[in-house]
Protein backbone atom coordinates (compact mmCIF):
# COMPACT_ATOMS: atom_id res chain seq x y z
CA UNK A 1 0.00 0.00 0.00
CA UNK A 2 1.69 3.48 -1.13
CA UNK A 3 1.36 6.40 1.34
CA UNK A 4 -0.38 8.45 -1.31
CA UNK A 5 -2.08 7.81 -5.16
CA UNK A 6 -2.02 11.10 -6.76
CA UNK A 7 -5.06 10.91 -9.69
CA UNK A 8 -3.89 13.22 -12.43
CA UNK A 9 -0.58 14.08 -13.74
CA UNK A 10 -0.70 17.62 -14.50
CA UNK A 11 0.54 21.00 -12.79
CA UNK A 12 -1.00 20.16 -8.90
CA UNK A 13 -0.66 16.29 -9.50
CA UNK A 14 3.21 16.68 -10.05
CA UNK A 15 3.49 18.68 -7.42
CA UNK A 16 1.62 16.85 -5.07
CA UNK A 17 4.12 13.71 -5.92
CA UNK A 18 7.34 16.10 -5.53
CA UNK A 19 6.24 17.25 -2.51
CA UNK A 20 5.63 13.93 -0.84
CA UNK A 21 8.53 12.18 -2.16
CA UNK A 22 10.34 15.10 -0.66
CA UNK A 23 8.90 14.13 2.69
CA UNK A 24 9.62 10.46 2.16
CA UNK A 25 6.13 9.39 1.37
CA UNK A 26 5.68 6.44 -1.12
CA UNK A 27 3.59 8.18 -3.92
CA UNK A 28 2.09 6.38 -7.48
CA UNK A 29 1.05 9.12 -9.99
CA UNK A 30 -2.28 7.48 -12.03
CA UNK A 31 -2.57 9.74 -15.33
CA UNK A 32 -4.40 7.97 -18.21
CA UNK A 33 -2.60 9.96 -21.19
CA UNK A 34 1.77 9.79 -19.71
CA UNK A 35 2.38 12.06 -23.11
CA UNK A 36 0.32 15.09 -21.54
CA UNK A 37 1.74 14.84 -17.87
CA UNK A 38 3.05 18.45 -17.15
CA UNK A 39 1.84 20.11 -20.25
CA UNK A 40 -0.13 22.18 -18.42
CA UNK A 41 2.87 23.71 -17.59
CA UNK A 42 4.32 23.90 -21.01
CA UNK A 43 1.43 26.13 -22.49
CA UNK A 44 2.90 29.47 -23.44
CA UNK A 45 -0.91 30.59 -22.39
CA UNK A 46 -0.56 29.07 -19.30
CA UNK A 47 3.04 29.62 -18.80
CA UNK A 48 3.69 33.25 -20.21
CA UNK A 49 4.03 34.41 -15.89
CA UNK A 50 4.34 32.58 -13.32
CA UNK A 51 2.19 34.06 -10.02
CA UNK A 52 3.19 36.79 -7.71
CA UNK A 53 4.64 34.79 -5.13
CA UNK A 54 4.71 37.88 -2.54
CA UNK A 55 1.74 39.59 -3.57
CA UNK A 56 -1.31 40.27 -0.71
CA UNK A 57 -4.19 38.52 -0.46
CA UNK A 58 -5.58 41.69 -1.13
CA UNK A 59 -3.88 41.85 -4.49
CA UNK A 60 -4.03 38.09 -5.24
CA UNK A 61 -7.71 36.93 -4.13
CA UNK A 62 -9.57 39.98 -6.53
CA UNK A 63 -7.67 37.62 -9.75
CA UNK A 64 -9.62 34.77 -8.29
CA UNK A 65 -13.08 36.35 -7.77
CA UNK A 66 -12.83 35.92 -3.86
CA UNK A 67 -13.34 38.16 -1.29
CA UNK A 68 -13.05 38.23 2.68
CA UNK A 69 -13.13 34.88 4.61
CA UNK A 70 -13.45 32.81 1.56
CA UNK A 71 -9.40 32.96 0.99
CA UNK A 72 -7.63 29.64 0.93
CA UNK A 73 -4.64 29.73 3.08
CA UNK A 74 -2.69 27.32 0.58
CA UNK A 75 -2.71 30.74 -1.68
CA UNK A 76 -1.39 33.51 1.49
CA UNK A 77 1.56 34.83 0.78
CA UNK A 78 4.45 32.81 3.16
CA UNK A 79 2.86 29.28 1.28
CA UNK A 80 2.94 30.66 -2.22
CA UNK A 81 6.93 30.74 -1.75
CA UNK A 82 7.08 27.23 -0.97
CA UNK A 83 6.75 25.99 -4.47
CA UNK A 84 9.67 28.21 -5.71
CA UNK A 85 11.75 26.97 -3.15
CA UNK A 86 11.12 23.44 -4.46
CA UNK A 87 12.18 24.93 -7.59
CA UNK A 88 15.04 26.49 -6.71
CA UNK A 89 16.37 23.45 -5.32
CA UNK A 90 16.31 21.56 -8.42
CA UNK A 91 18.25 24.10 -10.87
CA UNK A 92 14.93 25.50 -11.90
CA UNK A 93 15.63 29.09 -11.69
CA UNK A 94 13.26 31.88 -11.62
CA UNK A 95 13.49 35.58 -12.26
CA UNK A 96 10.80 38.68 -10.89
CA UNK A 97 8.75 40.34 -12.93
CA UNK A 98 8.47 44.27 -12.65
CA UNK A 99 5.04 43.60 -11.74
CA UNK A 100 5.87 41.45 -8.80
CA UNK A 101 5.66 37.89 -10.10
CA UNK A 102 8.03 35.67 -11.18
CA UNK A 103 9.01 34.07 -14.75
CA UNK A 104 10.98 31.40 -15.60
CA UNK A 105 14.74 31.10 -16.18
CA UNK A 106 14.76 28.16 -18.21
CA UNK A 107 14.33 28.24 -21.86
CA UNK A 108 12.76 25.29 -22.70
CA UNK A 109 9.35 25.14 -21.42
CA UNK A 110 8.90 21.39 -20.02
CA UNK A 111 11.77 22.50 -17.14
CA UNK A 112 10.46 25.90 -16.88
CA UNK A 113 9.07 24.32 -13.30
CA UNK A 114 9.49 22.36 -10.57
CA UNK A 115 11.97 19.18 -11.80
CA UNK A 116 11.81 17.53 -8.38
CA UNK A 117 8.31 17.00 -8.92
CA UNK A 118 8.90 15.40 -12.29
CA UNK A 119 11.92 13.45 -11.16
CA UNK A 120 9.73 11.74 -8.03
CA UNK A 121 6.52 11.09 -9.86
CA UNK A 122 8.05 9.74 -12.91
CA UNK A 123 9.56 7.04 -10.90
CA UNK A 124 6.06 5.97 -10.21
CA UNK A 125 4.10 6.60 -13.00
CA UNK A 126 0.93 4.46 -13.69
CA UNK A 127 -0.15 4.78 -17.13
CA UNK A 128 -4.07 3.99 -16.70
CA UNK A 129 -7.40 5.33 -16.87
CA UNK A 130 -9.52 5.55 -13.04
CA UNK A 131 -12.73 3.56 -12.83
CA UNK A 132 -13.55 4.29 -9.47
CA UNK A 133 -12.92 5.17 -6.16
CA UNK A 134 -12.34 2.39 -3.47
CA UNK A 135 -14.06 3.43 -0.25
CA UNK A 136 -14.92 1.70 2.53
CA UNK A 137 -16.52 2.75 5.18
CA UNK A 138 -16.56 6.27 4.26
CA UNK A 139 -12.59 6.56 3.91
CA UNK A 140 -10.70 6.31 0.80
CA UNK A 141 -8.78 3.51 0.30
CA UNK A 142 -7.15 4.05 -3.19
CA UNK A 143 -8.87 3.46 -6.62
CA UNK A 144 -9.44 1.18 -9.40
CA UNK A 145 -8.10 1.30 -12.71
CA UNK A 146 -9.82 0.49 -15.75
CA UNK A 147 -8.11 -2.27 -16.37
CA UNK A 148 -9.39 -3.71 -12.90
CA UNK A 149 -6.23 -3.31 -11.34
CA UNK A 150 -7.12 -1.83 -7.57
CA UNK A 151 -4.11 0.92 -6.49
CA UNK A 152 -4.93 0.81 -2.33
CA UNK A 153 -3.06 4.12 -1.03
CA UNK A 154 -3.83 5.56 2.75
CA UNK A 155 -4.59 8.51 0.90
CA UNK A 156 -5.61 9.78 -2.93
CA UNK A 157 -5.02 12.74 -4.18
CA UNK A 158 -7.77 14.06 -7.16
CA UNK A 159 -5.74 16.43 -8.97
CA UNK A 160 -7.54 15.61 -12.52
CA UNK A 161 -7.94 19.47 -13.65
CA UNK A 162 -11.03 20.50 -15.38
CA UNK A 163 -12.21 20.14 -19.24
CA UNK A 164 -10.84 23.15 -20.24
CA UNK A 165 -7.89 22.38 -22.55
CA UNK A 166 -8.22 18.18 -23.72
CA UNK A 167 -4.54 18.31 -25.25
CA UNK A 168 -3.27 18.53 -21.34
CA UNK A 169 -5.33 15.65 -20.32
CA UNK A 170 -7.95 17.02 -18.81
CA UNK A 171 -11.31 15.49 -19.49
CA UNK A 172 -13.52 15.99 -15.94
CA UNK A 173 -13.07 12.94 -15.09
CA UNK A 174 -12.32 13.86 -11.78
CA UNK A 175 -15.89 15.37 -11.17
CA UNK A 176 -17.33 12.03 -11.36
CA UNK A 177 -15.00 10.59 -8.78
CA UNK A 178 -16.23 13.71 -6.38
CA UNK A 179 -19.27 12.62 -6.66
CA UNK A 180 -18.82 9.26 -5.96
CA UNK A 181 -17.44 10.58 -2.26
CA UNK A 182 -20.69 12.84 -2.09
CA UNK A 183 -19.43 16.44 -3.16
CA UNK A 184 -21.14 18.95 -4.91
CA UNK A 185 -20.32 20.11 -8.28
CA UNK A 186 -20.33 23.79 -9.46
CA UNK A 187 -21.37 23.68 -13.23
CA UNK A 188 -18.04 24.11 -15.07
CA UNK A 189 -17.65 26.42 -17.93
CA UNK A 190 -14.83 27.54 -19.59
CA UNK A 191 -12.86 30.07 -18.36
CA UNK A 192 -10.01 32.69 -19.67
CA UNK A 193 -11.39 32.19 -22.98
CA UNK A 194 -12.53 33.45 -26.29
CA UNK A 195 -16.10 35.51 -26.51
CA UNK A 196 -18.65 35.11 -29.28
CA UNK A 197 -20.15 37.88 -30.62
CA UNK A 198 -23.52 38.16 -32.83
CA UNK A 199 -22.09 41.40 -34.37
CA UNK A 200 -20.81 40.89 -38.03
CA UNK A 201 -18.37 43.59 -37.80
CA UNK A 202 -15.91 41.64 -35.87
CA UNK A 203 -15.33 39.03 -38.91
CA UNK A 204 -15.39 42.00 -41.10
CA UNK A 205 -12.32 43.28 -39.01
CA UNK A 206 -10.70 39.82 -37.91
CA UNK A 207 -7.21 40.19 -37.26
CA UNK A 208 -7.58 43.49 -36.22
CA UNK A 209 -4.81 43.59 -32.85
CA UNK A 210 -6.10 46.79 -30.74
CA UNK A 211 -3.11 47.94 -28.23
CA UNK A 212 -3.55 50.33 -25.73
CA UNK A 213 -7.47 50.33 -25.28
CA UNK A 214 -9.24 49.86 -22.32
CA UNK A 215 -12.07 47.38 -22.16
CA UNK A 216 -14.97 47.67 -19.78
CA UNK A 217 -17.50 44.38 -19.47
CA UNK A 218 -20.96 45.93 -18.63
CA UNK A 219 -23.99 42.92 -17.37
CA UNK A 220 -26.96 44.49 -17.82
CA UNK A 221 -25.67 47.84 -17.93
CA UNK A 222 -23.34 47.17 -14.75
CA UNK A 223 -19.73 47.21 -15.37
CA UNK A 224 -18.15 44.24 -13.78
CA UNK A 225 -14.77 44.41 -15.43
CA UNK A 226 -12.55 47.39 -16.93
CA UNK A 227 -8.67 47.13 -17.81
CA UNK A 228 -6.23 48.20 -20.28
CA UNK A 229 -4.27 46.50 -22.71
CA UNK A 230 -4.33 44.61 -26.13
CA UNK A 231 -7.85 42.82 -27.50
CA UNK A 232 -7.97 40.99 -31.09
CA UNK A 233 -10.84 41.02 -33.72
CA UNK A 234 -11.40 37.05 -34.98
CA UNK A 235 -13.66 35.74 -37.00
CA UNK A 236 -16.40 35.09 -34.45
CA UNK A 237 -15.98 37.85 -32.11
CA UNK A 238 -13.09 38.92 -29.36
CA UNK A 239 -9.88 37.22 -27.89
CA UNK A 240 -6.81 38.67 -26.56
CA UNK A 241 -5.14 39.16 -23.10
CA UNK A 242 -8.00 41.82 -22.05
CA UNK A 243 -10.61 39.48 -23.24
CA UNK A 244 -9.75 36.36 -21.71
CA UNK A 245 -9.38 37.75 -18.43
CA UNK A 246 -13.19 39.41 -19.04
CA UNK A 247 -14.34 36.11 -19.60
CA UNK A 248 -13.42 35.00 -15.82
CA UNK A 249 -16.42 37.63 -14.99
CA UNK A 250 -19.25 35.96 -17.21
CA UNK A 251 -21.63 33.70 -15.17
CA UNK A 252 -24.81 32.68 -16.39
CA UNK A 253 -24.88 34.19 -19.81
CA UNK A 254 -28.12 32.91 -21.41
CA UNK A 255 -29.92 35.09 -18.17
CA UNK A 256 -27.82 38.29 -18.74
CA UNK A 257 -26.50 40.91 -21.54
CA UNK A 258 -22.96 40.80 -21.71
CA UNK A 259 -21.42 43.68 -23.89
CA UNK A 260 -17.33 44.38 -23.91
CA UNK A 261 -16.95 48.20 -23.97
CA UNK A 262 -13.90 49.67 -25.69
CA UNK A 263 -12.74 52.80 -25.25
CA UNK A 264 -10.54 53.32 -28.54
CA UNK A 265 -8.38 56.31 -27.09
CA UNK A 266 -8.12 56.06 -23.38
CA UNK A 267 -5.53 58.61 -23.11
CA UNK A 268 -8.01 61.20 -24.66
CA UNK A 269 -10.60 62.60 -22.78
CA UNK A 270 -13.63 63.28 -24.86
CA UNK A 271 -12.92 67.11 -25.06
CA UNK A 272 -9.54 66.54 -25.96
CA UNK A 273 -10.57 63.73 -28.73
CA UNK A 274 -13.02 66.30 -30.20
CA UNK A 275 -10.81 69.08 -30.70
CA UNK A 276 -8.16 66.14 -32.62
CA UNK A 277 -10.97 65.62 -34.81
CA UNK A 278 -11.60 68.79 -35.35
CA UNK A 279 -7.88 69.66 -36.75
CA UNK A 280 -7.70 66.80 -38.60
CA UNK A 281 -11.26 67.29 -40.62
CA UNK A 282 -9.78 70.87 -41.25
CA UNK A 283 -6.81 69.76 -42.70
CA UNK A 284 -8.43 67.00 -44.67
CA UNK A 285 -11.45 68.95 -45.68
CA UNK A 286 -11.62 67.29 -49.28
CA UNK A 287 -10.97 64.13 -48.35
CA UNK A 288 -14.01 61.52 -47.61
CA UNK A 289 -14.22 60.94 -43.73
CA UNK A 290 -13.58 57.54 -44.30
CA UNK A 291 -10.02 58.86 -45.72
CA UNK A 292 -9.77 61.87 -42.68
CA UNK A 293 -9.78 58.78 -40.38
CA UNK A 294 -6.81 57.10 -41.15
CA UNK A 295 -4.75 58.71 -38.29
CA UNK A 296 -7.10 57.85 -35.41
CA UNK A 297 -8.23 54.15 -36.56
CA UNK A 298 -6.41 51.10 -38.24
CA UNK A 299 -7.79 51.02 -42.28
CA UNK A 300 -9.70 47.80 -41.18
CA UNK A 301 -11.79 49.41 -38.34
CA UNK A 302 -12.47 52.75 -40.47
CA UNK A 303 -15.69 51.19 -42.54
CA UNK A 304 -16.89 49.45 -39.56
CA UNK A 305 -16.81 53.14 -37.47
CA UNK A 306 -18.16 55.06 -40.27
CA UNK A 307 -20.73 52.42 -41.03
CA UNK A 308 -21.57 52.82 -36.85
CA UNK A 309 -21.21 56.15 -37.13
CA UNK A 310 -24.67 56.89 -39.59
CA UNK A 311 -22.38 58.63 -42.03
CA UNK A 312 -22.59 58.85 -46.01
CA UNK A 313 -19.05 57.52 -46.74
CA UNK A 314 -18.94 60.13 -49.71
CA UNK A 315 -19.64 62.68 -47.06
CA UNK A 316 -16.06 65.55 -47.16
CA UNK A 317 -14.41 65.67 -44.01
CA UNK A 318 -15.00 69.38 -44.06
CA UNK A 319 -19.10 68.86 -44.39
CA UNK A 320 -18.92 66.70 -40.96
CA UNK A 321 -21.02 68.76 -37.96
CA UNK A 322 -20.72 69.47 -34.52
CA UNK A 323 -22.96 66.98 -33.74
CA UNK A 324 -21.44 64.52 -35.97
CA UNK A 325 -18.40 65.17 -34.40
CA UNK A 326 -19.34 64.58 -31.13
CA UNK A 327 -21.23 61.65 -32.12
CA UNK A 328 -17.92 59.90 -33.56
CA UNK A 329 -15.87 60.65 -29.93
CA UNK A 330 -18.93 58.58 -28.12
CA UNK A 331 -18.45 55.87 -30.96
CA UNK A 332 -14.44 56.14 -30.17
CA UNK A 333 -15.15 56.21 -26.51
CA UNK A 334 -17.72 53.46 -26.51
CA UNK A 335 -17.31 51.04 -29.27
CA UNK A 336 -19.60 48.28 -27.63
CA UNK A 337 -19.21 44.89 -28.95
CA UNK A 338 -22.31 42.19 -27.91
CA UNK A 339 -21.06 38.68 -25.89
CA UNK A 340 -23.73 36.07 -27.17
CA UNK A 341 -21.31 32.69 -26.00
CA UNK A 342 -18.23 32.01 -24.78
CA UNK A 343 -15.39 30.20 -27.02
CA UNK A 344 -14.92 26.56 -26.74
CA UNK A 345 -13.50 24.69 -24.02
CA UNK A 346 -10.96 22.94 -26.42
CA UNK A 347 -9.09 26.34 -26.70
CA UNK A 348 -10.35 27.79 -23.30
CA UNK A 349 -6.93 27.97 -20.73
CA UNK A 350 -8.85 27.08 -17.68
CA UNK A 351 -12.55 25.66 -16.20
CA UNK A 352 -14.54 27.83 -14.00
CA UNK A 353 -16.51 25.76 -11.46
CA UNK A 354 -15.69 22.40 -10.14
CA UNK A 355 -15.92 20.59 -6.94
CA UNK A 356 -17.29 22.93 -4.28
CA UNK A 357 -15.12 24.41 -2.00
CA UNK A 358 -16.95 24.41 0.79
CA UNK A 359 -16.97 21.18 1.62
CA UNK A 360 -12.62 20.73 0.81
CA UNK A 361 -10.89 22.13 4.28
CA UNK A 362 -9.03 25.20 2.70
CA UNK A 363 -5.57 24.26 4.77
CA UNK A 364 -4.97 20.95 4.22
CA UNK A 365 -7.17 20.58 0.88
CA UNK A 366 -8.46 17.40 2.73
CA UNK A 367 -12.30 16.45 2.15
CA UNK A 368 -14.74 17.55 4.62
CA UNK A 369 -16.81 14.51 3.12
CA UNK A 370 -14.49 11.61 2.93
CA UNK A 371 -11.32 10.82 5.07
CA UNK A 372 -8.38 9.97 3.03
CA UNK A 373 -9.65 11.86 0.17
CA UNK A 374 -7.69 15.35 -1.10
CA UNK A 375 -8.29 17.66 -3.72
CA UNK A 376 -5.99 20.00 -5.63
CA UNK A 377 -5.64 22.56 -8.87
CA UNK A 378 -8.12 22.78 -11.34
CA UNK A 379 -10.44 20.51 -10.11
CA UNK A 380 -11.58 22.60 -7.55
CA UNK A 381 -14.38 25.20 -7.94
CA UNK A 382 -11.38 28.03 -7.89
CA UNK A 383 -9.98 29.67 -10.82
CA UNK A 384 -8.57 33.12 -11.40
CA UNK A 385 -7.27 35.37 -13.94
CA UNK A 386 -4.11 35.87 -16.42
CA UNK A 387 -0.86 36.44 -15.24
CA UNK A 388 0.25 32.42 -13.72
CA UNK A 389 -2.21 32.59 -10.75
CA UNK A 390 -3.53 29.54 -11.79
CA UNK A 391 -0.49 27.66 -11.90
CA UNK A 392 -0.17 29.63 -8.45
CA UNK A 393 -3.66 28.28 -7.25
CA UNK A 394 -2.17 24.64 -8.72
CA UNK A 395 1.10 24.43 -7.14
CA UNK A 396 -0.09 25.73 -3.65
CA UNK A 397 -3.12 23.46 -2.81
CA UNK A 398 -1.15 20.51 -4.21
CA UNK A 399 1.81 21.05 -2.30
CA UNK A 400 -0.76 21.82 1.45
CA UNK A 401 -2.27 18.42 0.19
CA UNK A 402 0.92 16.94 0.58
CA UNK A 403 2.50 19.00 3.75
CA UNK A 404 -1.24 17.73 5.56
CA UNK A 405 -0.50 14.04 4.92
Amino acid sequence: MTDLLVIGGGAAGLMAAGAACARGLTVTVLEHNPKARGRSCSLPARAAATSPATATCGSFCPTCGITGGSCIPACTPSRRRRPWNCSSRSACRSKPSAGGGYFPGATAPPTCWPRCAIMHAMRNLCAAALKKLVIEDGVCKGAVTDRGETLRAENTLIATGGISYPATGSDGSGYKLARQAGHTIVTPQPSLCSLISPDPACRRMMGLALRNVTLTLLCDGKELFTEQGEALFTHFGLSGPLVLSASTYIEDIAKHRYICEFDLKPALDEKTLYDRLTRDFAEQGAHSVQGALAKLLPNSMRPVAVEKWGIDPATKAAQITREQKQALVDLCKHWQVPVSALGDKEHAVITAGGVDVREVDPKTMASKLCAGLYFAGEVLDVDARTGGYNLQIAWSTAVAAAKAL
